[in-house]
């Protein structure tokens, strides 16, 4: 059995967003030579999330305001954590989207769905985080 490790690296401009990281797992999988596994794509960063979802721009926006329903950005002091900071809806976000995703590779190839696309999820960004892929498998 062999893996294969590699880090993206992301920096939103915004304090959220939703970038489509197919084709960067797409590469590293092609740079694995692997054929058959398995691929886990994780965020490394507590305010940050791995999603698999349609790459439609109505739906990310609807997402935007669910989220936002949920786990409102202000008023940031009525949240504990939010003592010298300003991120705990960041965290809430995060636990609703996920941490991680697991992707089965068949004949070389991420073996998703119609429409399936794998995003990276910023809640609260403005600086340099990373997401994991971890390909392991002949």
């Amino acid at each position: 059995m062999k893996s294969h490790r590699q880090e993206l690296w992301f920096n939103v401009p915004s304090r959220r967003g939703f970038l489509n990281i197919t084709p960067e797992v797409e590469a590293s999988l092609a740079e694995s030579g692997i054929r058959e596994g398995i691929c886990l794509v994780n965020a490394m960063h507590i305010t940050a999330s791995v999603f698999i979802n349609d790459d439609e721009s109505g739906l990310h926006h609807d997402y935007e305001v669910w989220l936002e329903k949920l786990a409102p950005h202000e008023p940031v002091g009525g949240y504990r954590h939010n003592v010298g900071e300003d991120n705990a809806d960041a965290h809430m976000k995060r636990q609703i989207m996920g941490r991680e995703v697991v992707v089965a590779v068949t004949d070389g190839r991420l073996d998703l769905g119609p429409w399936e696309q794998i995003f990276y999820g910023e809640f609260d960004g403005r600086r340099r985080k990373r997401v994991l892929v971890k390909i392991i498998g002949e």
